[in-house]
């Protein structure tokens, strides 16, 4: 019996019933949900927990006939999932088979296997695969005659214990008669009030971040077209990562009669791979080119009309949100601009995704680009040559590594305030100082971590340079780091491991690391540097090629100056080894140096 409230009742259904009302298309996830996150061990652990009878959490549900879905429809006739869309979607997938789409776009099956002699799930592996031991995939147990499964399984394993085996399968089909608890909120709530019990019950838990509250919002807002403005985002991401998704995307008869979708329709032959805006992060550098503000949680008070001075909501204000939003979506979507940014990105140096690891940086960088674009005070010819300098400086500074919000509403503010331009060459002036260059730099390349900023600018501005991998005269250095070649250790680790250097942090200083093709790093080995490079130069002199391919000796020491190694390397070992390190710290940091005032 029902537990009866004002605005909701308190029921039971079974997962039966929960997936018929998922087969009879009957169940509807909402526009304000988020898409599906779980991995497939999460999917596991659920399914572990119905097995064993452990509680799963409340599913709420509201039959309000005017809540917009996913496909831009209404809700009218469906039961609307408010709450509980990854463990329903999770059924559906483990054991009705249902392709489930992830946050990345992706299609994809998620199979549970379940082994009868222990009653343990996994996600199926090929191991399992081979394993007779192992249901492949448990939703043949649902979809298929139990007692077939059952004789089968028994065929394939002569030896079990008969009784286990069917009492792990009884176990595992009572899953079926599991009871979950839903919350079914009363049809006389709006579909205002329906989204604020939503944001709610996320703000516990497993907390929505602010950009899953602004969706959110927005879709809520019919008035201003919200939904297809939430279209927009969730479309463009979806078409930055998955070009082919156009197709489907183009289906939405409603949405691709907006201008949204026409400024989006030249991603279907979109092969960028730098820059794949989430919705957040999309989100973000609209709320930012428009409103000069860098905290989303501003953007879901003002969506609400919300007058920071008066401390009240007003509806002009949210009328005037939108349309700003508006503006600032389609501006990010614009191919020009986007594709003009990209270009930005890579032609200084960062040409693949391995060299991009602050996102923060990206999205800050393409903020002051549309800022700049759409100003009239900044010479367009430049504005590459602006980003690119913004977008390193923020690197090499850790501009936006803490506080990055309250940096970046600073930086809005006082480029408002200075100028674009005039601001940059302040920040320039004051933070990459002769002294940065000479000693801080330095300092911050005495790490051991490959993904340091510093080290992955060190690399683009090899790339921008065009410099070739160590002791090879053709292969450049994105080939030789991004698809054929190896971070090779200059003093091997075996060697230096040799000669009692053992402390990982000191191996794997950035300092001994330099891009080399395969072949050349087989070459090298765990040889001394001494001896190998002695071979490379001695090849330059007439003698055996036996090290890369370089026979030039002019070539020889302009490989390694571009390198930034040190000459007399040639005649170095272990003894010299700390003393290398800080020699080729200076040489990088001079290098990234001459590189920034290139861009």
């Amino acid at each position: 019996m029902a537990n009866t409230f004002a605005s909701y009742s308190i029921n039971q259904y079974s997962v039966e019933v929960i997936l018929g009302l998922v087969q009879a298309d009957s169940i509807a996830i909402p526009d304000m949900q988020r898409p599906y996150v779980w991995s497939s061990t999460q999917v596991r652990d659920f399914i572990d927990s119905l097995y064993r009878g452990y509680p799963t959490g409340y599913l709420v549900i509201s039959k309000s006939p005017d809540i917009r879905l996913k496909d831009g429809t209404t809700s009218l006739g469906k039961n609307v999932l408010i709450d509980g869309q990854q463990r329903v979607t999770s059924l559906a997938a483990a054991l009705l088979g249902y392709e489930v789409r992830t946050s990345n776009y992706q299609k994809k099956h998620i199979k549970i296997s379940f082994n009868p002699l222990d009653g343990r799930f996994e996600v199926l592996t090929p191991a399992i695969e081979k394993s007779k031991q192992w249901i492949k995939d448990i939703s043949v147990v649902f979809t298929y005659d139990i007692i077939s499964l059952y004789q089968s399984y028994i065929d394939d394993n002569p030896d079990v214990d008969i009784q286990l085996v069917k009492d792990s399968l009884e176990r595992l089909m009572s899953i079926k008669n599991r009871q979950l608890g839903v919350i079914d909120l009363s049809q006389s709530l709006d579909s205002t009030e329906i989204t604020e019990i939503f944001v709610r019950l996320n703000s516990q838990g497993k907390r929505l971040n602010e950009a899953d509250f602004a969706m959110s919002k927005i879709a809520a807002h019919d008035e201003f077209d919200g939904c297809n403005m939430r279209k927009a985002v969730d479309y463009f991401c979806n078409l930055v990562v998955q070009p082919l998704a156009y197709t489907d995307i183009a289906q939405d008869v409603d949405f691709s009669h907006t201008d949204y979708f026409k400024a989006m329709v030249w991603l279907q032959n979109n092969n960028s791979d730098i820059y794949y805006p989430t919705y957040s992060d999309m989100l973000k550098v609209a709320f930012m080119h428009q409103f000069g503000r860098a905290k989303l949680s501003d953007l879901v008070a003002l969506l609400d009309g919300r007058d920071f001075v008066e401390k009240c909501n007003k509806q002009s204000i949210s009328e005037d949100t939108f349309a700003k939003m508006r503006t600032g979506i389609l501006n990010f979507m614009k191919e020009y601009t986007f594709t003009e940014f990209v270009n930005a990105i890579t032609s200084a140096g960062f040409e693949y995704p391995k060299l991009l690891q602050s996102q923060n940086s990206l999205n800050y960088a393409y903020t002051f680009y549309l800022n700049m674009y759409h100003s009239n005070t900044v010479n367009k010819q430049q504005l590459k040559h602006y980003v690119q300098r913004w977008f390193v400086m923020s690197l090499l500074t850790g501009r936006y590594s803490g506080s990055a919000e309250t940096q970046m509403n600073k930086d809005l503010k006082e480029m408002q305030e200075q100028g674009y331009v005039e601001y940059l060459e302040k920040v320039e002036n004051t933070f990459l100082t002769p002294d940065f260059w000479s000693t801080q730099l330095v300092s911050l390349l005495e790490v051991a971590n490959p993904n340091s900023p510093y080290f992955l600018v060190y690399l683009a501005a090899q790339i921008f340079s065009h410099d070739k991998s160590l002791l090879h005269n053709t292969i450049g250095i994105k080939v030789a780091t991004n698809k054929n070649g190896d971070i090779h250790h200059i003093f091997p680790k075996a060697y230096l491991y040799s000669n009692e250097i053992t402390e990982q942090r000191i191996q794997n200083q950035v300092a001994n690391f330099a891009s080399v093709d395969k072949v050349v790093n087989v070459a090298i080995g765990d040889k001394e540097p001494k001896v190998y490079f002695t071979e490379a130069l001695e090849q330059c002199r007439g003698g055996e090629i036996r090290i890369g391919t370089i026979v030039d000796e002019a070539e020889f020491w302009d490989n390694l100056d571009r390198n930034c190694i040190p000459r007399s390397v040639v005649n170095m070992t272990a003894d010299d080894y700390l003393d290398f390190l800080a020699e080729r710290r200076k040489l990088m940091a001079e290098k990234i140096r001459t590189y920034y005032y290139s861009l």
